[in-house]
Order: structure tokens, then sequence, then C-alpha cells
């Protein structure tokens, strides 16, 4: 739960595409950060461009990469497949079009684990190393990996208002944060809730306490926690 989708090295990134490679790392950090756990296997489900190019811009090396927590400097980014096989990581690539909706950089993937729900991500490579996360589960989301901006936070919950109500209360008490923006979706009898929180980094005590709200189901703190 302490690792951070922007807790990236910026623009420091291996090549040879900002969009194909640095952007497919970020996705790949992201899904790996709301699993919360590393998968035993992953799918990716490569959509428009990135289906069509994916090897020959290491697009299918940078996703694996993110999802074991590279940073998109590292060099070792150009052996991912290989460390995850060392790491018994199964993974498989397929092709697949997801609709005209989404952009043409487009990834669906799916991370899996014993004993633990499987979870969907979506996320599209929109340009200059920057990423944009459409869809966790059935739930449409846009969050945006736009460095050092917003300390995100996932919070997947009953939906019931006074759990929300409760898990805000608690963050106004903690010191020195401020709310910036609130995206929720709504799916039968439950919610995924996005928080934008602007101050400093939250403490794992804190997103823990947050965690044990009754009617919550997780959250997922998505910057570097002290």
């Amino acid at each position: 739960m302490a690792y951070s989708l922007f807790d990236i090295a910026g623009p420091v990134m291996i090549g040879p595409s900002s969009s194909h490679t640095a952007g497919a790392v970020k996705i790949g950090q992201f899904a790996r950060a709301v699993f919360d756990k590393t998968p035993s296997k992953v799918t990716f489900y490569m959509h428009g461009s990135f289906a069509t190019v994916s090897a020959g811009h290491a697009t299918d090396k940078a996703l694996m990469a993110g999802i074991m927590k590279f940073k998109t400097s590292d060099p070792q980014i150009k052996n991912a497949l290989n460390i995850a096989k060392k790491l018994g990581i199964a993974y498989k690539f397929a092709k697949t079009d997801l609709g005209p909706e989404f952009h043409p950089n487009t990834v669906k993937i799916v991370l899996e684990a014993p004993g633990k729900k499987s979870m969907e991500v979506i996320g599209s490579s929109i340009g200059g190393g920057s990423a944009r996360i459409v869809k966790i589960n059935d739930f449409d989301v846009d969050i945006k990996a736009i460095a050092g901006k917003y300390k995100y936070l996932v919070i997947s919950h009953s939906n019931d208002s006074a759990v929300l109500t409760e898990v805000l209360q608690k963050i106004t008490k903690f010191d020195k944060y401020y709310i910036a923006g609130i995206q929720s979706a709504h799916i039968d009898n439950h919610s995924l809730t996005i928080l934008n929180l602007e101050g400093r980094d939250l403490s794992l005590k804190q997103v823990l306490e947050l965690a044990k709200v009754k009617g919550v189901e997780f959250v997922r703190s998505l910057t570097k926690l002290d």
C-alpha cells in the first residue's frame, strides 16, 4: 500500500517511445498499486496501436515492468519479461478491440493472485509519457498521472452515503489536508470513490484508519506514504 504511482522520475525514461514505453510503465505501476499485491498471473489485452506495435516499441516489456514496480528510468525494463518468469509471474498478451471510445494506446490488465479477487484495470497512454486510467473493474474513472499534482486515494465501499461521509470526516481531521476533488461511480449497492488530496503525504496509519470504516472494502493510496 506504500507504493506510489507518482513516485516516478518524470521525463527521465527508457525508450524507444514515451507513449508506448514510459506511459505503459505508468499504467502497469497503477494496476499493481491498486491491486496491492504482486500478482501470480497477469493478462494484458492490447487495444489499437498497443496491439499492433507493442513488441517493436517494447510496450509489452514496459507494462510488465510497471507491474513489478520498476521506474520509467530503469534500464532493466528491457529484461522485464525474463525477470517476471524468474519471479514466477505468469503473463499473457492478447490483441483485442475495446471499442472506438478508447484511446488507441490502451490496455486492459487483468491481475490475479491466490486467495484474492481478480482485478481489471483499463489505462491509456496519452502522450509524452503521461497515462490516464479510465476503468477499475466495472467502474468508470478518470485518473490522470500528473506527477506531484494530487495525492490520490481509491476507496471501494458500500453504496451508503454515511460510509463516504465518515471517510471524509476522518480526512478533514487529519492535519494539513485539503480535498481538491471527488469522483464516485456506483453499481448496484457498491461504489468506487477517487479522492484528490492536497497537502503532505499521507501515512500508512492514516490509510489503515480509513480502511477500518464500516462499509469500506479497501483503500489504496496511489502516492507515497510516510
